[in-house]
């Protein structure tokens, strides 16, 4: 395990990474979703894709990489660049969870492989939509302290920072990104995913030209259960681009 630091905008950003198979000459970049870090992604591919070098990065506010400023998804992907940049690696193949997978979107590698990512809204069901009426109700009269009880599980515990990066995350709509996106592109799908649910998987590929969809048994972390399918099907899929 590694970590290197990254100034960005005049902040500085201790990134925690970890190599695998390091003498590899092409490269994997693979990002954990929100909330989670890189220990979960090595898990469910760490032993696959032997023929690339990998890098499991944790964003910054995760993990042990650290964050004290209120960023956007386009943030990360920059501070993400500068710190590939920094390594002298230009990865053939981007892989994303959720988050992550939106940060991966934002770089704009050969193959690009998303795993339930972020970034179609998704309607709020009718009890989150009410506890956010009621929080707005409430915050007039200085009611900011009972905020944990309202805030998602996604979001409990954050720092003030991390919290309204959370809020920023959370309600952007990607579909322009997506349609941007000129990758080769895998997007790996739970069916019983609630998190990102399958339809939007098929929205983003209608917007993404050059993409395949695969649909797998499973809830939002599905790939710990398909990892050696994932890794077939990018060998195949991306083994002749360059």
């Amino acid at each position: 395990m590694a970590s290197k630091e990254i100034i960005y905008k005049n902040n500085s950003y201790q990134l925690s990474y970890e190599l695998v198979n390091p003498h590899k000459e092409n490269t994997i970049l693979i990002l954990h979703g929100w909330g989670s870090n890189k220990e979960i992604m090595k898990q469910a591919f760490g032993k696959t894709l032997t023929m690339f070098k990998h890098i499991y990065l944790d964003l910054p506010g995760f993990g042990k990489s650290t964050n004290e400023t209120v960023l956007r998804t386009e943030d990360y992907a920059q501070i993400v660049k500068l710190f590939l940049a920094e390594l002298e690696v230009q990865p053939k193949i981007i892989m994303g969870h959720s988050f992550g997978g939106k940060v991966s979107a934002l770089l704009n590698p050969p193959c690009l492989v998303l795993l339930s990512a972020s970034g179609i809204l998704v309607p709020k069901p009718w009890k989150i939509r009410m506890k956010i009426a009621l929080f707005k109700l409430l915050k007039p009269w200085g009611i900011q302290k009972l905020r944990q009880l309202f805030v998602s599980d996604d979001a409990k515990g954050m720092s003030p920072a991390m919290y309204e990066t959370f809020k920023n995350v959370v309600n952007e709509d990607f579909e322009a990104n997506f349609m941007k996106v000129q990758s080769r592109t895998l997007l790996f799908w739970g069916k019983d995913d609630t998190a990102t649910p399958l339809w939007t998987a098929q929205k983003i590929n209608a917007l993404i030209p050059e993409s395949l969809l695969y649909p797998l048994e499973g809830d939002h972390f599905f790939f710990l259960k398909h990892g050696a399918f994932i890794t077939d099907m990018i060998q195949i899929q991306c083994k002749e681009i360059n």
